[in-house]
């Protein structure tokens, strides 16, 4: 167990991780269940996982790297059962009006690509939900764009 821990340790001392992606770590490495549960409260009690903390990581670097919206980044921290508290709290943490600059950024690189083609404005909603932004900033930075 002492390997499989000081593994754990290596790979959470490199790269946040949560309880999940430890979890499925530790069933590659096929760790007993007794040893998985040992592994995990080790981890947690000595600050190598925290979830508030991969929560927030996360989202950061989901919103400020692949230019996710808060829908889809909420729907990725729920299939890595990471609890509803934590995920409102780290999109809490996001700054609106960044957050709009960013999908109007999003938007407009998008537009580019779309210049020739008909049901712009379709194709761009599709596209903003696919990231996982809100029909209503949608449209309110449609507004602000202008694309009719």
């Amino acid at each position: 167990m002492n390997e499989i821990l000081i593994k754990a340790q290596n790979i959470c001392s490199k790269k946040e991780m949560c309880i999940f992606d430890i979890s499925k770590k530790l069933q590659n490495w096929q760790a007993t269940e007794i040893e998985k549960e040992d592994i995990i409260q080790s981890l947690i009690d000595d600050k190598f996982i925290d979830e508030q903390r991969y929560a927030n990581a996360f989202t950061n670097d989901k919103f400020k790297f692949n230019k996710w919206g808060k829908i889809k980044i909420s729907f990725q921290l729920k299939q890595r059962q990471i609890s509803s508290k934590y995920i409102q709290e780290s999109l809490c943490q996001l700054n609106y009006n960044e957050y709009i600059i960013t999908l109007k950024k999003v938007l407009k690189n998008k537009l580019i690509e779309l210049e020739n083609k008909e049901n712009k404005k379709e194709k761009l909603v599709r596209f903003a939900q696919s990231k996982g932004y809100s029909l209503d900033d949608i449209f309110k930075v449609f507004k602000t764009l202008e694309i009719q």
